[in-house]
């Protein structure tokens, strides 16, 4: 009998693993959709260098947001959370979240008082190759959105305790709030504030009304929790009480995390830096942050999903130490993204320049611009894969206690790829595309070597059935490609003379035949995540 229940509990878990993540990817798809609509109107209405300049002025807030907040705090906390509800009850875990709200609260609100007061210092330092005037604006948009990072270091701890709770949805759907509250609270104060805005002439003072819309979209990411968070049992309110076990163990997680979780964003910065010496100067800011954003769709939609589910099960199976299930879980998580990423990385090489032109090619965001942006975007697809599978890795090292692996794995690849980019900009005079590429190729590598590690410390790691996977899955997506390229001498042929409806209406249909002719070929080739996937999907229909 307990043969049974242990053989059959790998199966349970995969299956609820990718329910959890549908759920999670429905609730990521509405954020990611309505933060592609956020980014239109910035380059539609202001155009590529004010969208450029702004995406900087919120660069250094988003970056420590991906650093302390949803990086390394998130990680370190979800992984002694999760530990503390079964080794000590929900009391003790509750405490523990009350005691790390009050620390962050304190912490976080010092950091933005510093970085306001700095923000004319560190926008110049990450913006050497820029004009005065748009150093300038930068700090002031800069100073106006950093207390976004004190914010969104309370959001994510609420968020890690509901998904410690296995509440995934509502802190999913929390996104989407706040990239609502940018939007409608960005429109209505420029309404308000800017008689130019509403004379459709855009000034420096629509610019600030949708810098104090990030905060009201961080305050309505914020609020849209608590309730869902009092109902599971949490008490609001402070603890000053940090000499404590737990808070020491989250704190010892999180430092080599903060740098480990922090790569990418530093990588991002570093192009940034390295960006405003290149011919587009501030557009160049937005052309690869505009890259980026499709690049996250995808990533948040199942690489961030798959992560948020896989977190909180590797900490609770690692209290037994490195088991079947563990090996199971994290494993299933991998072969999940690589299912789910690998045709939207190939999809958004092939068809770059269509989907850009859709989303951003309006008002002041002219067809020079996609060109521009194209090119960073075919890089970016090639690192989604690679990215999405980091997410699910390198949290997996702190729940057995390998925390120092893959911070040392993610400084040496910061230090190539700096030196990659100095190279090509400075010496070669290469653009800002260049940079999209040595931080594709960086996360490859990174993934890889995360990935040889934990396998070493693991022993095994079901490596021959993700290769198994991975070959059918090539040729599922060979099917998609050949639909996807066919499209480009036919429904696509005619694209720079088509109307806004004829060119939606062709790019989806060709989205739609390859993603039906990727999905048919994996059911026919029998790929367990294929299965899953369309069960999951056809009860999601069924449901009155």
């Amino acid at each position: 009998m307990t043969a049974d229940i242990e053989k059959n509990t790998p199966s349970r878990e995969a299956g609820s693993q990718a329910r959890a993540t549908g759920i999670v990817s429905v609730a990521i798809l509405c954020s990611r959709v309505l933060g592609l609509v956020r980014d239109q109107l910035l380059n539609g209405l202001f155009g590529s260098a004010y969208a450029g300049i702004f995406n900087r002025a919120f660069g250094t807030p988003n970056m420590l947001r991906d650093l302390f907040a949803e990086g390394a705090l998130s990680t370190a906390f979800v992984t002694t959370f999760a530990r503390k509800i079964k080794l000590e009850g929900d009391d003790a875990a509750w405490a523990l979240g009350r005691k790390m709200a009050t620390l962050a609260l304190c912490f976080m609100s010092s950091i933005t008082a510093i970085g306001i007061a700095i923000a004319p210092v560190w926008i110049r330092v990450l913006n050497p190759g820029w004009g005065e005037p748009a150093k300038v604006l930068c700090a002031w948009l800069a100073q106006v959105m950093f207390p976004f990072i004190t914010i969104v270091s309370l959001t994510a701890l609420v968020m890690g305790m509901l998904n410690a709770k296995k509440i995934f949805f509502v802190p999913a759907l929390a996104s989407a709030f706040f990239n609502l509250g940018c939007i409608i609270g960005g429109l209505a104060l420029a309404w308000a504030i800017d008689p130019g805005f509403r004379a459709g002439k855009m000034t420096e003072k629509g610019l600030t009304a949708f810098a104090i819309g990030t905060l009201i979209g961080g305050l309505a990411q914020l609020c849209v929790q608590l309730p869902s968070l009092r109902r599971v049992g949490f008490k609001f309110g402070l603890d000053f009480g940090w000499r404590d076990e737990g808070v020491r163990e989250v704190l010892r997680l999180m430092w080599p995390s903060l740098i480990a979780a922090g790569g990418t964003q530093i990588n991002v910065l570093l192009n940034a830096i390295f960006a405003s010496f290149t011919f587009g100067k501030e557009s160049a800011a937005a052309w690869l942050g505009n890259a980026q954003r499709l690049q996250q769709l995808p990533l948040g939609l199942f690489g961030v999903a798959v992560a948020t589910v896989t977190l909180p099960m590797l900490s609770t199976l690692a209290t037994d130490g490195i088991t079947p299930a563990f090996r199971s879980a994290l494993a299933k998580g991998l072969r999940l993204v690589l299912f789910l990423t690998l045709p939207c990385a190939v999809g958004l090489s092939l068809l770059a320049h269509p989907i850009l032109s859709l989303i951003f090619e309006h008002g002041r965001f002219t067809a020079y611009d996609v060109r521009q942006t194209a090119a960073p975007l075919q890089a970016y697809a090639f690192g989604l894969v690679f990215y999405a599978g980091i997410k699910v890795v390198q949290p997996a090292f702190y729940t057995i206690g390998k925390r120092f692996i893959p911070m040392s794995v993610s400084m040496g690849v910061i230090a190539l790829t700096a030196g990659a980019n100095a190279f090509t900009v400075f010496a070669l005079g290469w653009d800002h595309t260049a940079l999209a590429w040595a931080t594709a190729i960086g996360l490859a590598l990174n993934f890889t070597t995360l990935y040889l590690c934990m396998r070493h410390f693991a022993r095994r790691l079901e490596t021959r059935s993700l290769l198994r996977a991975l070959a059918r899955i090539a040729v599922a997506i060979a099917a998609m490609a050949a639909i996807c390229v066919a499209a480009k001498f036919t429904a696509l042929a005619g694209w720079p003379g088509m109307g806004l409806a004829a060119r939606a209406a062709s790019l989806l249909g060709t989205i739609a035949l390859g993603a039906a002719a990727y999905f048919t070929v994996s059911r026919a080739l029998d790929i367990e995540e294929s299965r899953e996937f369309l069960a999951l999907v056809a009860r999601r229909f069924r449901r009155p």
